[in-house]
């Protein structure tokens, strides 16, 4: 039932678009963005339960939260950077959606750092001598 409200806001969002487009292309734009971030918004709901049942699985596991968390930092900069550099190619900018999406990028291996670092140690522990 949610993703038929999801599609049918998307779809009269398109349709009003599309007449308004010829007439008022930033009216359209602006309805394109803001169609974007309700949905955006009505999903950030959904993302909290998801991660109180992932927070579930690591505490029963003995995962660490740091790394829990730095993954799902990773997941959040992945999705926002997406969104982000979707509304600028709305709007035409092609070159500073790229950019956004580089600087996601970035910040993600940023954040993997420590990450990538404990395999490697376990890996070379492993690793007879």
């Amino acid at each position: 039932m949610e993703m038929i409200q999801i599609v049918g806001l998307g779809l009269v969002a398109t349709v009003l678009i599309l007449v308004i487009k010829e007439q008022k292309p930033i009216f359209a734009f602006l309805i394109a963005a803001s169609t974007g971030i309700l949905i955006f918004l009505y999903i950030v709901g959904k993302i909290g339960g998801i991660i109180e049942v992932l927070e579930q699985l690591a505490e029963s596991s003995g995962i660490q939260m740091i790394y829990l968390k730095t993954i799902l930092k990773i997941i959040g900069i992945a999705y926002i950077a997406e969104f982000g550099a979707q509304i600028v190619r709305d709007a035409g900018q092609e070159s500073i959606a790229s950019k956004i999406e580089l600087a996601g990028k970035v910040l993600i291996m940023v954040l993997a750092i420590p990450i990538i670092s404990i395999i490697i140690e376990t890996v070379l522990k492993l690793l007879p001598t």
